[in-house]
This record gives C-alpha cells, sequence and structure tokens, in this order.
C-alpha cells in the first residue's frame, strides 16, 4: 500500500488538492446563497448545471485529450476552471453564474479524466485495486478537507472564492513537475445503450438514484443544515461528517459487497436511506450533535450506493463490453445530479426544507422495491461474474473510475 502511495504521489495530491477546492465550492454556494435568502431552486440548479457540464466535458474533453494530450488538457482545465472561478467573484449576476458553473463542471471532469485515465494505464493487474482505493481516500480526504476549511471563514463573501482559486492553481504542480511517464492517448470504442439497459436495468437504476440524491446533498444539504438553526461552520461540518462516514464505511460495505449478492446489499443500503431519513422530514428540529449523528447514518448508507451499483452492473456484463457500460455509467450518474438539485429546489422552495429528506426517502424507497435479487436471472449473469469490488466515493465530481476509463465514442451501432 505504501509503495503504491509513493509511486502515484503526484498524482493523488493533485486529486486531494483539487477536490478540496471543489468541495469547499459547492457547500459555499449553497450557504451563501442561503445567508442571501435567494429560493431554493436557484441553488439546485447552479449544483444542477455543474454536473450537466461534467457529463458534456466527458466527450469534449476525450477528443481533446486524443488531439493533444493528457498534461496540456489538464493545465488548459485548470486554467480555464481558475478563471471562472475568479470571475464569479466579480459578480452576482445568478444567471452569469449559471454559465460560469457549467465552465467550471466541463473544467473538473477534463482533469479528472487525465488523474483517472493515468492510473488506470500504469497501473496493473495485480494492484490496480490497491491504487484505485488510494485515489478515493485522497479524493474523499479532500472532500472532507474542504469543508473543514469552510469553517475558517466568519462569512460567506468572496474569500472562499479565492481558497478555491488557489486550490485548482496548486493542484497543477503536482502534474506538471511529476517524474510519472506520459499516458498514451485513449482510442475510441463504441458506446451501446440499449445492451446495457436490456442487459443491466437495476444497476443502472441505481446509479440514477444514486446521482440524484448525491448531487441534491451536495448542494442543498447546506441549505437544511441552516434550516435548523445552525450556523454556516456548523452547516459544513454537517456535511463533512457525512462524507467521512461514507468514506470509512466504502471498505467494510465492499468487503461484504463481495461476499453477499450485491442486490441485497443494495436494497439493505436503500433501507437504511428510507430509515434514517425519516426523523429529519421537518416533524422536529433535533439538537446540533444529534443532527451530526444523523449524518453519519445517512452518509454510511449513501456513498457507497455507487460503487455497490457499479459493481453490479459490472457482474452482469460481457468483460468486452464493460469500457462501453463505464461511460455509461458517467452519463447516468451526471443526469440524476442534474435532475435531483433541480427536483429538491423545488419542493423546497414551495413546501418547506423538511422535503429535502422526504425526497431521499422517496428515491430510496423506489429502489428497494425496483432492485431485487429474485430478479437477476442467469441469462444476465456473464461467465466471470462476480467482479472485485473497488471502493469508490460518490464526490461533488462524480468519478470516471479505474478501467471506467472513458475510451467511447457516443454512438449506438445497434
Amino acid at each position: 500500500m505504501l509503495t503504491n502511495v509513493s509511486a502515484f504521489f503526484s498524482l493523488y495530491l493533485a486529486t486531494l488538492v483539487m477536490v478540496m477546492g471543489t468541495g469547499l465550492f459547492n457547500t459555499y454556494l449553497g450557504l451563501r446563497l442561503a445567508g442571501e435568502n435567494v429560493s431554493e431552486v436557484w441553488v439546485g440548479a447552479l449544483i444542477a448545471v455543474y454536473y450537466l457540464g461534467l457529463v458534456f466535458g466527458a466527450r469534449v474533453s476525450h477528443r481533446a485529450i486524443s488531439a493533444v494530450g493528457h498534461i496540456r488538457v489538464y493545465a488548459a482545465s485548470a486554467a480555464i476552471g481558475t478563471a471562472l472561478v475568479l470571475a464569479q467573484a466579480l459578480t452576482a449576476d445568478l444567471w452569469l453564474w449559471l454559465a460560469f458553473r457549467f465552465g467550471v463542471g466541463v473544467a473538473m471532469v477534463a482533469q479528472l479524466m487525465v488523474l483517472e485515465s493515468w492510473l488506470n494505464e500504469q497501473a496493473d493487474n495485480r494492484n490496480r485495486g490497491s491504487v484505485f482505493a488510494l485515489y478515493m481516500v485522497f479524493s474523499g480526504l479532500g472532500t472532507v478537507l474542504g469543508q473543514i476549511s469552510l469553517t475558517g471563514f466568519s462569512t460567506m463573501n468572496e474569500g472562499p472564492l479565492v481558497l478555491v482559486a488557489i486550490c485548482s492553481v496548486l493542484a497543477l504542480v503536482p502534474v506538471a513537475l511529476t517524474r510519472r511517464l506520459h499516458p498514451a492517448a485513449p482510442q475510441p470504442a463504441p458506446l451501446m445503450p440499449r445492451y446495457y439497459l436490456r442487459r443491466v436495468p437495476m444497476s443502472l437504476a441505481t446509479v440514477l438514484g444514486s446521482g440524484m440524491m448525491s448531487g441534491a446533498f451536495y448542494g442543498l444539504a447546506p441549505v437544511y443544515a441552516i434550516s435548523q438553526g445552525v450556523s454556516s461552520g456548523q452547516a459544513a461540518i454537517f456535511v463533512a461528517v457525512a462524507v467521512g462516514a461514507g468514506l470509512f464505511a466504502q471498505a467494510p460495505i465492499g468487503w461484504l459487497a463481495d461476499r453477499v449478492d450485491r442486490a441485497s446489499i443494495i436494497r439493505a443500503l436503500t433501507l437504511g436511506l428510507v430509515l434514517f431519513s425519516l426523523p429529519l422530514w421537518g416533524w422536529w428540529h433535533p439538537p446540533y450533535y444529534v443532527l451530526l449523528g444523523m449524518a453519519c447514518l445517512f452518509g454510511i448508507v449513501l456513498f457507497p450506493l455507487y460503487p455497490v451499483g457499479v459493481a453490479f452492473a459490472n457482474d452482469n456484463v460481457d468483460p468486452d463490453m464493460r469500457v462501453g457500460l463505464s461511460a455509461l455509467v458517467l452519463m447516468v450518474y451526471g443526469i440524476g445530479a442534474c435532475i435531483g438539485p433541480i427536483l429538491v429546489g423545488a419542493l423546497m422552495h414551495s413546501a418547506g426544507t423538511g422535503m429535502f429528506f422526504l425526497f431521499m426517502s422517496l428515491c430510496a424507497a423506489l429502489l428497494v422495491f425496483y432492485v431485487r435479487p429474485e430478479a437477476v436471472s442467469g441469462e444476465h449473469l456473464s461467465d466471470d461474474a462476480p467482479t472485485q469490488y473497488v471502493a469508490m466515493q460518490e464526490t461533488p465530481v462524480p468519478t470516471v473510475v479505474a478501467e471506467l476509463d472513458p475510451r467511447v465514442e457516443h454512438t449506438d451501432p445497434t
């Protein structure tokens, strides 16, 4: 494990610094707009357009990497992202913020594609699992550090945006100075969505639901926390506790998911989401430390849902179809992360902040009823299933992970 940290330290460090800025940014938006009494619909829209940029940017970035190489695309994307963050500090026009957030999403997914395809190419079958598990640890740690750093700001003015820009620039340094061999440019492969929709519908539903709930959580959980009477710093800690708990839950749930059928694990996680959301529907205002405890339980069952869903999908497709599956998973997650914040923002604006966790319960309940172990018949299982679970945390940026390298043309030959 320590050997892998040393071998890939520059890429891990770049990930940590970059995701620290991203995690800070998403929570900052919710806290600032809530403090200015801006509608939850706007908060949801700003988070949704960011994820829309991620989906759109995956295709654009793939072409750019193929044309000019990984390091040039990474440097250009970091520069564009930094400029857009600083531009947001110059204006309070929310329509312009939408455009800036979309651009940041495009830039961010380009940087992630560079880092993850780089790791994927230079890892091998003997160490790929541990290499990417460490990658997710550094990514999760960056998210938590972003939330904690936000507690150092007494007011949600332009100060946090400057820190985000600093993180974006500093994330350039490890990649620019790395001694690692430059990865080869990706080659396109076909994507066949109808094949995957027929083959792994429950897995894709899990990924979609996970995207909807996670996108809504990162954007609107701070708004919910503020409505419970806590300070901005305490709201950031609320998010950090949930993310940190989800990170620590990856290993034990991953161990269990390799020994129990994954459909049952998904049902257990989603049932936990339903139950842990019930006390937070707005019936009562729990004390702050009770709220943190609920956030911890919620993170434990929410954030492992995505990697278990991805592993469940890979169990049930043939090996030569897994690259295309990875791109489709990214798209489905991004679509969910676009839809979730908009729906939750509208519900919170019209019916109160308690609708935040009511929405979570409804999404999870649908998955409880839809994902059924008995519905996975032999004809949907490939010969080499199951595949090994690799811990992945849902960060504000949905990962383009491992052999999930999106070397994909978005065409459907079927």
